[in-house]
C-alpha cells in the first residue's frame, strides 16, 4: 500500500508529518480490529516514510575562533570559565551534558602536562577518554588557577561535588546556563547563524574530517556507537568540496 502523492490541490506531507499520520492510521485500525469493529487491518502493511537525513551544520573555523576570542574577554572570573568551557566543547567534541558533568578529577594532563586527556561520560553511561589540545588546556588551566577558586569560595566541595565548571553561586553549571554562555558569545562575535553547543560538536567533527582524520577515529572521539552515525560528516565535506569546485573551477558552471 502506497501513500498518496501530493498534487496542486493537496501538497505532499513532509516525511515527518507523513510518518505521524501513518502511525495514527495504523493505531486506529489496530484498535478497530482488537475491539471487533473490523475483521482485518488494511493499514498493517503501510510503512512510514524514511525521514530525510539532516546534515549537521558546522561553523567555519574563523567563526569558531571569533566566538572563543570574545568568550575570554575581558578576563573576569566568569570570562575565564566561559572561555575554558567553549574551548573544551570545540576542542573535544563533547556534548553539553558531558561538559557540565565533568569534575576536576576527570582531567589528566599527564606527567609532562602536554598530553592531556579528559574522561567524558556519554549516553548510556558509556565512558571515553578524549585528548585535550593545548588551546583548551591553557584555557582550562587559567580558569583553574584564577577563576574557579573564586567561584568555589562561596560554597564547599561537598556542595558542588568537585564540579569543573561552576556557576556564580559556586554550584555546578547547568546545561541551560552553559548554552546561554555560547549564545551570548556568538552574539558578541557577530555570528548571525543559529548556534548551539551541538554546533561546536558538529564543527569539531567536520573540521577533523576536512583535515584528513579517519572517520572511525572521529567516531571514537564523538562516542558514537555506530560509524554510520559519524559518516554523515563525510557528506558535509563532499558538499563543501562541490561548493568550492563550483565557484572556483572555470568549467564547472552550467
Amino acid at each position: 500500500m502506497r501513500l498518496r502523492e501530493g498534487d496542486a490541490e493537496h501538497p505532499a506531507l513532509t516525511s515527518t508529518s507523513a510518518a505521524r499520520t501513518v502511525v495514527a492510521v495504523r493505531g486506529f485500525h489496530k484498535f478497530a480490529v482488537a475491539d471487533g469493529l473490523a475483521t482485518m487491518d488494511p493499514a498493517s502493511g503501510v510503512k512510514p516514510p524514511t525521514p530525510a537525513k539532516r546534515l549537521p551544520k558546522a561553523l567555519p573555523l574563523a567563526d569558531v575562533e571569533a566566538i572563543l576570542e570574545v568568550a575570554g574577554a575581558p578576563g573576569t572570573t566568569l570570562a575565564l570559565r566561559d572561555r575554558a568551557l567553549l574551548e573544551l566543547l570545540y576542542g573535544t567534541g563533547a556534548r553539553i551534558s558531558e561538559a557540565v558533568g565533568l569534575d576536576v578529577d576527570d582531567l589528566d594532563w599527564g606527567a609532562s602536562g602536554t598530553d592531556g586527556t579528559v574522561l567524558l561520560r556519554g549516553k548510556g553511561s558509556k565512558e571515553r577518554i578524549v585528548p585535550v589540545g593545548s588551546y583548551a588546556r591553557e584555557a582550562i588551566d587559567a580558569y583553574l588557577v584564577r577563576g574557579r577558586p573564586e567561584l568555589a569560595s562561596v560554597t564547599t566541595k561537598a556542595t558542588n561535588g568537585g564540579a569543573l565548571f561552576l556557576n556564580a553561586r559556586g554550584g555546578r553549571l547547568s546545561r541551560q546556563s552553559a548554552w546561554a554562555v555560547l549564545v551570548k558569545a556568538a552574539d558578541r562575535a557577530g555570528i548571525t547563524k543559529d548556534v548551539s553547543p551541538h554546533t561546536l560538536r558538529h564543527s569539531f567533527a567536520t573540521h577533523l574530517i576536512d583535515g584528513g582524520a579517519d572517520v572511525r577515529v572521529v567516531q571514537e572521539l564523538l562516542g558514537h556507537a555506530s560509524v554510520t552515525t559519524t559518516q554523515v560528516y563525510t557528506l558535509v565535506t563532499v558538499d563543501n568540496l562541490r561548493e568550492v569546485f563550483a565557484t572556483a573551477h572555470p568549467r564547472a558552471r552550467d
